[in-house]
C-alpha cells in the first residue's frame, strides 16, 4: 500500500472506523480488548487506543498486542527512586525500568535487587567475617575478609548478573513468583579473589563434583535453623576464572543489599547461584540438594502452557540464553520525524559472546545492523548503538535482537512456557511516536 493511500485510511477510520476495518481488513470492525488482540483487532482500535496512526501496521504479527497498550500499567514506586519498581519487600525484590540501565557499568543505586530471605546483621569489623570451605577437601578452610585479601591475588572484572526469572512478566498463563519484566540484569565492576585460588589452597580432592553455597540471610520465618537458599555449581564452573568472592563493587564495599561483606559471584548463570553474605562453602560428591535447588529448573522438552512437569522431568537452570536490552530512548518517548536518532543498549549470551545485534522499526519486516563493541572482558555485557530515521509520523516499535557466537538468536515471541517462568529471551521492544 502506497504512503497516500495509507494516509486516505487514516483519515477515512477517523471518520468511520467500521468503513475502515471494512476496506482495511475485508469484513466488519470488532470492539477493542486487550484479549481482542489475540484475535487480530482491527487497525481502527488499536490507532485509536495508541493515539497515533501505524505507518506499518501491516507488518504486525498477527495476535501482537502493541506495546503501548500492553505496558500501560505501573507497579509501586519506591519514594526517592524514581522508577525504581518494587515488586516485594519481605523479601526485597527491586528492579530499574530499562532505560535506567543505559550506563555501562550499573550503579549500585540502579543495580536490580533479588532476595530470597531477610539480610543479615554484620558485625561491627566486616574484615572478621568468616567463611568456611569444607566438604570434598584435603584442607577444610575458615578464612576471615581480612585474609582472603592479604593470602589471594585480587581481581577485578566486569560482570553480568541476571535473575532466572527476568522477563517472567511475559508468560502466559502467568506463572508463579515475582513478575520481573526485563530490569533484573546488571553489569558491575567486582574486585575479589578468584574461587578457584580458595578451593585450590583447599586442595580439592577427585570425588569432588559440585559446590554447595550458603549465606548469612534468615528465613523469612525469622528461624536460625531454617535456610532461605542454598544454591551452587560444577566444580568447573565454580574453577572458571571469572567466578570470584567479591568484596567490592564499583569501588566501594558491597552495599549492604548486594551481600556485604563478601557474596560469589558466578557470572553467565542466574543470579541465584551467586550468594550473599557468603558464609559457607561445601563441596560435594554429587550435585547439590541445597535448599531450592529444585526450583531452578526448567522442562528438558517443550510442554504444554499450564502443565504440570514432574521433577524428574526438569532440568537445573546453568549458562542464561542470549538477550538484549534497549536502554536509549526511553518507551513513549517521542522522535522527530525524519531526524537521525541513536537507538542504544546491551546485549549478553551467558557462557558465550554476543555476535550481532540487529534493530527494526517495522515490526521485523525489515532489520538493521547494530554497531557491537566487544566485551571488557569475558561475561561482561556488549553495548551497541544503530543510527535509524522514521520515515513518518506516527506510532512505532522499536525491536533489538541479539546472536550468539554459536549463532543462537533471540526470539520474537516469548520462548516455550515452563512452571516457574524462567528464561524469558524475548526481544525487548519500546514505543515511540515521530511527531
Amino acid at each position: 500500500m502506497n504512503q497516500k493511500k495509507e494516509r486516505g485510511l487514516w483519515e477515512l477510520y477517523l471518520k468511520d472506523p467500521e468503513k475502515a476495518d471494512a476496506e482495511i481488513w475485508g469484513r466488519k470492525a470488532e470492539p477493542f480488548s486487550r484479549r481482542g488482540f489475540l484475535k487480530r483487532t482491527g487497525l481502527t482500535a488499536m490507532a485509536l487506543t495508541i493515539g497515533s496512526y501505524i505507518p506499518f501496521f501491516r507488518n504486525m504479527p498477527s495476535g501482537m498486542i502493541p506495546l503501548a497498550i500492553a505496558d500501560s500499567n505501573q507497579d509501586k514506586i519506591i519514594k526517592g527512586k524514581e522508577e525504581i519498581t518494587v515488586l516485594n519487600d519481605r523479601p526485597v525484590n527491586v528492579e530499574p525500568s530499562a532505560h535506567l540501565l543505559d550506563d555501562d557499568f550499573t550503579p549500585k543505586e540502579k543495580h536490580f535487587v533479588r532476595n530470597n530471605g531477610l539480610p543479615p546483621e554484620v558485625e561491627d569489623d566486616p574484615n572478621q567475617w568468616t567463611i568456611s570451605i569444607d566438604g570434598e577437601v584435603h584442607k577444610p578452610l575458615k578464612l576471615n575478609l581480612e585474609e582472603i585479601k592479604k593470602k589471594f591475588k585480587h581481581h577485578t572484572y566486569a560482570l553480568q548478573l541476571e535473575c532466572g526469572g527476568n522477563g517472567r512478566a511475559g508468560y502466559y498463563p502467568p506463572a508463579k513468583g515475582n513478575q520481573w519484566k526485563f530490569g533484573a540484569v546488571g553489569c558491575a565492576k567486582y574486585t575479589g579473589a578468584r574461587l578457584k585460588d580458595i578451593l585450590e589452597a583447599a586442595g580439592l580432592k577427585d570425588s569432588a563434583v559440585y559446590t554447595g553455597y550458603y549465606g548469612a540471610d534468615l528465613h523469612l520465618s525469622g528461624d536460625p535453623e531454617k535456610v532461605s537458599i542454598s544454591r551452587g555449581t560444577p566444580i568447573p564452573k565454580a574453577l572458571d576464572d571469572h567466578t570470584l568472592i567479591a568484596w567490592d563493587m564499583n569501588s566501594e564495599p558491597l552495599p549492604h543489599l548486594h551481600g556485604f561483606p563478601l557474596r560469589i559471584v558466578t557470572p553467565g548463570w542466574p543470579a541465584s547461584t551467586s550468594p550473599k553474605w557468603l558464609k559457607k562453602i561445601w563441596v560435594r560428591d554429587r550435585i547439590h540438594d541445597g535448599q531450592k535447588m529444585s526450583s531452578y529448573r526448567v522442562p528438558k522438552f517443550p510442554v504444554k502452557p499450564g502443565s504440570h512437569v514432574s521433577v524428574e522431568d526438569m532440568a537445573i537452570i546453568e549458562s542464561m540464553p542470549v538477550k538484549s536490552l534497549i536502554t536509549n530512548p526511553q518507551t513513549g518517548g517521542s522522535i522527530p520525524q525524519g531526524n537521525l536518532f541513536d537507538i542504544r543498549g546491551h546485549a549478553w549470551a551467558g557462557d558465550r559472546y554476543v555476535k550481532e545485534v540487529h534493530v527494526s522499526y517495522d515490526f521485523g519486516a525489515t532489520w538493521k545492523k547494530a554497531k557491537l563493541d566487544n566485551p571488557i572482558n569475558q561475561y561482561a555485557w556488549q553495548n551497541w548503538k544503530v543510527s535509524i530515521q522514521l520515515p513518518k509520523k506516527g506510532y512505532y516499535e522499536v525491536w533489538a535482537r541479539a546472536t550468539d557466537s554459536e549463532g543462537v538468536m533471540q526470539p520474537m515471541v516469548v520462548p516455550g512456557w515452563n512452571p516457574k517462568g524462567y528464561l524469558n529471551n524475548a526481544m525487548h521492544r519500546i514505543a515511540v511516536t515521530a511527531f
